[in-house]
């Protein structure tokens, strides 16, 4: 539909060689113990959060489960 009718020059990616750096960044540090025993911890709080949050809500949204007495006040008996 939205057709170029001039050439688009690629000579640009033939020259990109000359162009890269041989600079290599420094190592990545690793992660000490205690690091990765606070992702860990971080990781298990949040899974067990979603986990608690399913056990406590299915209930509370399952539609077959019917209050066993309905709540009324006493001004809608007529006493």
């Amino acid at each position: 539909m939205f057709r170029r009718r001039e050439p688009v020059p690629f000579a640009f990616i033939a020259e990109a060689d000359k162009f890269r750096s041989n600079v290599t960044p420094p190592p990545r540090e690793r992660a000490s113990a205690s690091q990765i025993a606070g992702r860990a911890l971080i990781g298990l709080t949040v899974v067990a959060g979603l986990v608690g949050s399913l056990l406590f809500g299915m209930p509370a949204m399952s539609p077959d489960q019917s209050p066993a007495r309905t709540q009324q006040s006493e001004a809608a008996d007529g006493r």
